[in-house]
Order: structure tokens, then C-alpha cells, then sequence
């Protein structure tokens, strides 16, 4: 019997809950291994370059890191339980909602953890015993604790700002509302199956909004159909394997209000970031990470207007979101652009993204930038 993969990550993680609900559904072999503190700081960081989680070893000794990498690698080594739909518009709709579900709802994921007190206890126990295992309790409080400051100490550079807070809520439950409803119509994003978007919505969904008390309770538990989806992604049926997609290359007019959030707010902050990366990218050597995060950059949200740093790092995501086009026929690039027209998502076919390349938890260009007017 050939060894099994390793994952490397915490329940609570954002990404992590992602590619585990990916392992379990290809039925890949797999440890479910926490992370401790040694780990991470050592052979996680010696081998990928970056303290940071999920990260997955496969038998052969190859530690692989970032989901999409990961899902991009295990998707061509084990083609069995496909999710990249062969035909184009649903393949180029659910990569995109795989980048809407990584980089739009992050903001959501940290607020509704971190700017609700009651959820800390969960946090704790299990960071404490993931950090320190068999450690005393106090200095698994302890650990937990730096950790802890770490991330809080993040949260206002993705908009975690009190004066954003009910913006973000109500545009939570909104959406919430939209996705509850879908899931009353189709098991699955795209039908009864699921696909790379589904993985990419249910990260925060698995370890943040659908585990943490506060948004488990106030959020997720209300909305049956919503609960649903999240534990059938968490413990994926064998009957799922041979279902079908929507017909035709069809995208569901339930996720008509999830495009047009796509439309109107996630792509003006895929452009903000994408001005920002413009901006930084004749300073920065070619090779150097960029920086994780540049100025505030500010766009649509609900009836508001939400602010935030630029995180690069959803650029290179873009870019490979437009590979996924890229790589099509004329004919398929054809009906996947009259799609988007139709959808409001026609913009992001056109970006001009500098070529990057992933480095960590950053991302470095591929060609040095000319300064214009140099």
C-alpha cells in the first residue's frame, strides 16, 4: 500500500477547509495532521518558504502549498471525480467563483471570527492543542495567544474597521439569503456535483461562518439549505461522483444574484488591486516578492463603499483565472465571452495583469516592468 498524503492544517483555517473538502470528495488518501508550532516554523517553512497552512506532502516527499496549486496538481495526477467542468462557460463561471470565494470573502471570514469575543474559546482550545501538543494548558494559552495578536494585528489591512461592520453584515446576509436559495433548487453550484467553485466558496464557509458559534449560530444554522451544501462538502456522499452539471453548459439562473455581486463588486476591487499592481510593479526588481499588501484601494459593497488595503496576491489568482480562458478554443473563448457579457463579467476577460509568479505567500513578476517615461 502506497503512503498517504499528509495535509497540514488546522479545522479553523480558512484554506485549509477548502482543500480538505476537495481530499475527502476525490477520495485521495490522506492524514488530517494539525499543525504545531514546530512545523510550521520548520519544515513547512523550510519547504515552502512560508510559515503558513494548508500545505500538503505527498508520498514522493513534495510539499505542495496554496489551494489552487494543490488542487491543480492532485486534479491531473487522480483525473477520477473531475471538478473542472469540461465545457467551457461552466469551467471559466466556477474558476471564477473559485477567486470570488478565495479573495472577496476574506473580510467576512476574519470579521465575523475575530470582532465577536465568544468564538475565542474555540479558537484556543483547538490552536492550543494544534500548537503545543501535550503541553501544559497555560502555555498552550500562551502560544495561542501570540498567535492570536498576529492575526488581529491584520485585520484592519482587509477592512475589519468598525465603521464597516454593519455594512459587511447585512451584505453577508444578503448573500447568504441568495446562496440559501440556490441550494434549495441544486445540491451543488452548478448542479448535482461539485465543481472548483464549490471548493472555493466553502472555505469560509467550513472553518469560519459554518464552525465559529457566533456566525454558526446567528448565520449559517438558519439557513437549512445553506447548512446543508456546507456538510455535504464536508462529507461528500459516493453517489455524488457520477452525477451530473447543469445541461447544456447552462449556468443556474439562481446564481443570477451571485454574478451580479461578481459584477458590481468584486471586480472593481479585482481592478483596484490590479491599478495598485500597476503602480508597484516598475519599483520592484524582477524576482523580488512584491509587497503582500499596498494602499487602500476602495469599491462597491451592499449600499456602501468598502476600503481595504490591496492584496496582490488576488492578482495572480486573476491571472490564472484568465489562463483558464486563455487555454480554450476560438470557439469556446466565444461562448464563454458571450456569457460574461451577459452576466456583467465581460471586463475581466480583457485585464492587463502583469505576468506573475507564485513565491510563498506573495507573488514576484515574471519580466521586469519599464517605468514609463525611463
Amino acid at each position: 500500500m502506497s503512503k498517504p498524503f499528509i495535509l497540514y492544517g488546522w479545522h479553523l483555517s480558512f484554506y485549509a477547509g477548502k482543500v480538505r473538502c476537495y481530499l475527502r470528495y476525490k477520495h485521495i488518501p490522506f492524514i488530517d495532521q494539525d499543525v504545531s508550532l514546530y512545523t510550521l516554523a520548520v519544515p513547512i517553512k523550510r519547504h515552502t518558504g512560508a510559515a503558513v497552512m494548508p500545505v500538503v506532502r505527498t508520498p514522493e516527499g513534495q510539499w505542495l502549498q496554496d489551494s489552487s496549486v494543490i488542487i491543480d496538481q492532485l486534479e491531473a495526477r487522480f483525473p477520477a471525480r473531475p471538478v473542472i467542468p469540461q465545457s467551457p462557460v461552466q469551467r471559466f463561471a466556477s474558476t471564477l467563483l473559485e477567486v470570488w470565494g478565495d479573495e472577496w470573502w476574506i473580510p467576512i471570514a476574519m470579521h465575523t471570527r475575530w470582532s465577536y469575543p465568544e468564538n475565542f474559546a474555540l479558537f484556543e482550545r483547538d490552536a492550543g492543542r494544534a500548537l503545543l501538543p501535550g503541553f501544559p494548558r497555560f502555555l498552550q494559552n500562551m502560544a495561542v495567544g501570540f498567535v492570536a495578536s498576529k492575526l488581529r494585528g491584520y485585520v484592519p489591512r482587509v477592512g475589519i474597521r468598525p465603521e464597516q461592520f454593519a455594512m459587511m453584515e447585512s451584505w453577508t446576509r444578503i448573500m447568504l439569503d441568495h446562496l440559501d436559495a440556490h441550494f434549495a433548487r441544486h445540491r451543488f453550484l452548478f448542479g448535482d456535483r461539485p465543481t472548483l467553485g464549490d471548493f472555493g466558496v466553502v472555505g469560509t464557509m467550513y472553518g469560519h461562518l459554518g464552525r465559529d458559534p457566533w456566525p454558526k449560530r446567528e448565520l449559517v444554522d438558519p439557513r437549512k439549505n445553506l447548512r446543508a451544501w456546507i456538510d455535504r462538502m464536508a462529507a461528500p456522499p459516493d453517489g455524488e461522483a457520477a452525477a451530473s452539471l447543469v445541461a447544456d453548459d447552462e449556468i443556474p439562473a439562481t446564481l443570477t444574484p451571485v454574478f451580479n455581486s461578481v459584477s458590481r463588486e468584486f471586480l472593481p476591487m479585482i481592478e483596484a488591486v490590479v491599478l495598485e499592481l500597476q503602480r508597484l510593479a516598475p519599483t520592484v526588481p524582477q524576482g523580488t516578492p512584491l509587497p503582500r499588501g499596498g494602499n487602500d484601494i476602495t469599491f462597491p459593497m451592499g449600499n456602501g463603499r468598502f476600503s481595504r488595503a490591496a492584496l496582490i496576491f488576488a492578482a495572480w489568482k486573476v491571472q490564472r483565472l484568465l489562463d483558464v480562458f486563455k487555454a480554450m478554443s476560438a470557439g469556446d473563448q466565444a461562448k464563454v465571452r458571450a456569457w460574461a457579457a451577459t452576466a456583467g463579467v465581460e471586463r475581466v476577460l480583457d485585464l492587463q495583469i502583469p505576468r506573475l509568479r507564485h513565491v510563498g505567500l506573495q507573488v514576484a513578476l515574471e519580466k521586469p516592468i519599464a517605468v514609463i517615461g525611463s
